[in-house]
């Protein structure tokens, strides 16, 4: 789960971090009032959207308090904005952060992430901030401090001092700059995050201050952190995947057109790496689980229906606890409410199979059975692609 940009400076202002004073707006004319209301000669107009590159993408405008205010608001508020993260589809923007525009004198970058390597929260700090921060780590990657947290001690005072004293040799601002350094630490820890970020973290005069931020939370340990699931904008995810999570069900969009429907993870990613051999594009993972329901199963098979780029949907399970006849029975119910309008390859093994079975062709409906797994994969592939020279 991702938190807007306004959502993670409120948590880092509550840490003592400094962020610019700034408001939040929905409409053209509350821009321009909260605008007004800052006092300052520059304004930053800034979409809140789930996405880097928002400032290349048309997002983030500065103006002077004597332009168009509202007008350029508007426009920002109308868009849907299509960054590299995005995909084509980009994210809709319905809220703009307006803020004063501070004096950058130097931009930093500041992060907390988990090194999956070795199991140790890192924190990372660069005098290399802004806007291609991702480009600069991957050429020149030097610049790029590290501390490794050990997991009893936490993030030790000398840790963040001896970060901060490496982006500035002034006491006053490496003093700033470590503050800042322990609360994101603070932050990243005690909100099960998966990534904490300022960048940039801007040197202004004699103060330092939050320009950006990004916090994402883990979405398992949401449970335990009630505050913050109430913070989750719907409206930036994937109505697919949203549909998936409040099933239940394990579902990650991928960019091919075969539709998969899979029980557990092990067999779904051979799934994958089959149709791939075989010269096809998987749509998304897709695990209804090992004691799936007749109802999640009706629900894993309308999200496949619903996914507009399928062309083809192959049902692959090995029945254990799952029953092949609990499996055919959610199939056939979620097809005969909707209506069949794609081909649907299945090859299905193990507990109750021969009820399955006959349940499948009983039904009436066009379903192909296929017993060999890398046979079914192949004609999966092969009707995908049969349908794709055909549009």
């Amino acid at each position: 789960m991702n938190l807007h940009e306004y959502q993670s400076k409120k948590i880092l202002k509550e840490r003592g971090v400094n962020v610019p004073r700034g408001l939040l707006v929905h409409d053209g004319l509350e821009a321009l009032v909260a605008a007004r209301s800052l006092k300052t000669d520059r304004v930053v107009l800034k979409a809140q959207a789930h996405t880097g590159g928002r400032g290349k993408a048309g997002g983030v405008t500065v103006l002077s308090i004597d332009d168009d205010i509202r007008s350029e608001a508007t426009r920002i508020l109308g868009i849907n904005l299509v960054t590299n993260q995005t995909g084509p589809q980009g994210k809709p923007v319905s809220a703009l952060l307006v803020e004063e525009a501070p004096q950058i004198d130097e931009e930093l970058y500041l992060g907390v992430v988990l090194d999956r390597n070795d199991g140790h929260v890192t924190v990372m700090a660069s005098p290399a901030g802004g806007m291609d921060i991702e480009s600069i780590a991957k050429e020149a990657p030097d610049p790029l401090n590290i501390a490794k947290v050990h997991p009893l001690r936490g993030l030790c005072p000398f840790q963040a001092r001896g970060l901060a004293y490496k982006l500035s040799s002034k006491n006053l601002i490496a003093s700033q700059i470590a503050k800042a350094i322990t609360a994101l630490y603070e932050i990243f820890v005690s909100c099960d995050c998966t990534l904490a970020e300022i960048n940039p973290l801007i040197i202004s005069g004699e103060a330092v201050l939050a320009l950006d931020a990004k916090i994402n939370l883990d979405d398992h340990a949401l449970f335990r952190r009630p505050e913050m699931a109430n913070l989750r904008d719907r409206s930036q995810e994937d109505s697919v995947e949203l549909s998936a999570r409040l099933a239940g069900l394990s579902y990650i969009k991928l960019d091919g057109d075969i539709g998969c429907m899979v029980n557990g993870a092990g067999l779904a990613m051979a799934t994958l790496d089959l149709i791939s051999i075989h010269g096809g594009a998987p749509a998304n993972f897709l695990d209804v689980g090992g004691g799936a329901s007749e109802q999640v199963v009706a629900d894993a098979m309308n999200i496949l229906l619903d996914d507009k780029r399928v062309r083809v949907v192959f049902i692959n399970i090995f029945g254990g606890i799952l029953r092949c006849d609990v499996l055919a029975r959610g199939v056939i119910r979620a097809i005969k409410e909707r209506g069949l309008q794609l081909p649907v390859i299945a090859r299905i093994e193990g507990t109750n199979i021969e009820q399955g079975r006959k349940l499948f062709t009983d039904s009436g409906l066009q379903i192909q059975m296929i017993p060999s797994l890398d046979e079914a994969a192949a004609m999966v592939v092969a009707k995908a692609q049969e349908l794709s020279k055909a549009n």
